[in-house]
């Protein structure tokens, strides 16, 4: 996945904006405008490092003569004490955007890291590592990029990617088999249809409507593996709820295709990074 540039600098916009407003008081008021200062990024945490690049872009558009050299980047393992970029430039710029753009790299990092982890768990096996939608508003690009850093794969992007029946859709249209025939009806032939289901019952009546994914919502490791025997690779099997990285390998080991994780981008504990000033 490769982050586009407008998409990037939209998300730094919106965020200078509510952190400055119109003035920062304590830097504007205290430092010399003329003033050009160095600083380091300095990793105090160990892990996968993501998001360099658009932390310096934050410090970039508040002076565009800003001057950023990275030594560790995005995908890369960091330890502490690492020295990840130093930047050189205005000594308001680099102050005013300080939180941002630590904001940013931290929780990017923290999202590629906990992605790895759980790659690293299930391999050897078959399945691979997936997000969700349970995203942070307006991060998701952000967030689904540093999944794929991490090593794992995005699941769609948005409602418009794939055709997807989760039990409310199902309770809401009244069967399974009838809502997959409606949709079959509208939608284009590029969209794949993925379908949840709760017990092997439900699966039969998908295997049945030749649907191209099925969620496994919340099953048992048994009835997983009977899920993978019945289907015979028919469907890409998901398996999705409570997955923890105590639990992530024996479901991986029941031979899904697919383990999809919420708390990848939801739950992550942010990389702990400083930003250090140079006298």
């Amino acid at each position: 996945m490769k982050l586009m540039q407008f998409q990037i600098d939209d998300i730094i916009k919106t965020a200078l904006l509510e952190d400055i407003n119109y003035i920062d008081v304590t830097t504007d008021y205290l430092v010399d405008e003329n003033s050009v200062s160095t600083a380091k990024y300095v990793s105090k945490d160990e892990g996968v490092l993501c998001g360099i690049d658009v932390a310096m872009r934050v410090f970039q558009l508040l002076d565009s003569n800003v001057k950023c050299e990275i030594f560790i980047h995005d995908g890369e393992k960091v330890k502490k004490g690492d020295i990840i970029a130093r930047i050189t430039g205005s000594t308001r710029a680099l102050l005013k955007g300080e939180r941002t753009a630590l904001n940013i790299v931290q929780h990017m990092s923290g999202v590629a890291t906990a992605t790895n982890r759980c790659v690293e768990l299930v391999k050897g096996t078959k399945a691979s590592v997936a997000d969700t939608r349970k995203t942070l508003p307006g991060l998701r690009v952000l967030q689904k990029y540093a999944v794929t850093v991490g090593g794992g794969k995005n699941h769609r992007y948005n409602l418009s990617d794939c055709a997807m029946l989760k039990d409310t859709h199902l309770d809401a249209y009244g069967s399974m088999t009838g809502a997959v025939n409606a949709l079959r009806e509208k939608m284009g032939h590029t969209v794949k249809i993925e379908v949840e289901v709760g017990n092997l019952e439900e699966l039969k009546e998908a295997l049945t409507l030749g649907v191209e994914i099925i969620m496994l919502d919340n099953m048992t490791n048994e009835d997983m593996a009977k899920a993978v025997e019945m289907t015979n690779g028919k469907a890409l099997l998901e398996a999705s709820g409570n997955v923890t990285s105590e639990t992530i390998r024996a479901i991986a080991e029941t031979g899904v295709d697919i383990i999809s994780i919420g708390a990848i981008t939801h739950s992550v504990k942010a990389f702990d990074i400083s930003m250090k000033m140079e006298k």
